[in-house]
């Protein structure tokens, strides 16, 4: 997708399975896919040829993330296992993390300590895992319903930083969980239907989530407090898209794309 003149400029199959999952690995030019026959299939970002194929899940895949620095990525599934591949060593399997008891639907890395990374499972908890160690060191409790996403937000008051973990649930909210306590700091509610995804805007004080009631919210990452609420009348909404060095923010919807410009009042 072409951001300048907002028109697809190219689209490639993979599979005949729906892809839940794709993620840009620019160090190596991979575009990297998970797909409901549970493969990871690696490509070539520019001639779009096909890398490596991996069986990596017996289930639907539902998140991929590569390491920041290290040659590896995660990957989660409906079979309630995380993986770590290592693409140095042919796409092996290096580790599998077992602990939800249903499907785990995204993973994300610890921006400030790439050892560390959370899950977030339909058994209604966010899991705190080590990349060198297969049993979780936390689990956050408190979401009445199944978790379908979770990040991280790193806040800076006054010269200190402080990190946050937000889920977002079936419960219609999104949660603000203290990384140094594992507790619970806030309840965010505002969503009338499960929400599908949170994101942190690269440049700007704020995140966003955004639900199957068909709405975006935009809330203050410091004082976590709505600041708007949109809906484009494109049904469902299931991804977010930031795009680092401006304000701009892309929607996936059932019925459509939007991409719009956030501006901030600070």
């Amino acid at each position: 997708f072409n951001f300048a003149i907002q028109e697809v400029v190219e689209s490639f199959k993979t599979t005949d399975s729906p892809v839940r999952t794709a993620k840009f690995v620019p160090r190596k030019q991979w575009i990297v896919t998970g797909t409901d026959d549970g493969k990871i299939r690696v490509y070539d970002q520019d001639s779009r040829e096909l890398v490596k194929e991996v069986q990596a899940h017996e289930d639907f895949i539902r998140s991929l993330c590569p390491h920041p620095t290290l040659p590896i990525l995660l990957s989660a599934g409906d079979d309630k296992v995380v993986k770590i591949w290592d693409w140095d060593k042919d796409w092996e399997c290096a580790r599998v993390f077992r602990g939800h008891s249903h499907y785990v639907m995204q993973a994300a890395l610890n921006p400030l300590d790439h050892q560390s990374f959370a899950t977030a499972s339909l058994d209604n908890s966010v899991k705190i895992w080590d990349i060198g160690s297969p049993v979780s060191v936390g689990s956050l409790d408190g979401h009445a319903k199944g978790v379908n996403c979770v990040t991280y937000l790193a806040s800076s008051s006054a010269g200190e930083k402080k990190l946050y973990l937000l889920s977002g649930s079936d419960d219609f909210t999104v949660k603000v969980w203290d990384c140094d306590t594992n507790c619970c700091v806030r309840t965010l509610e505002g969503h009338t239907n499960n929400v599908s995804a949170v994101a942190v805007h690269p440049e700007l004080p704020i995140f966003v989530s955004v639900s199957e009631d068909g709405t975006v919210i935009i809330w203050d990452a410091t004082t976590f407090k709505p600041i708007e609420t949109m809906n484009y009348g494109l049904d469902r909404v299931w991804a977010i898209g930031c795009r680092g060095g401006s304000n701009q923010m892309a929607f996936g919807c059932d019925k459509g794309t939007a991409m719009v410009n956030v501006i901030s009042s600070s």
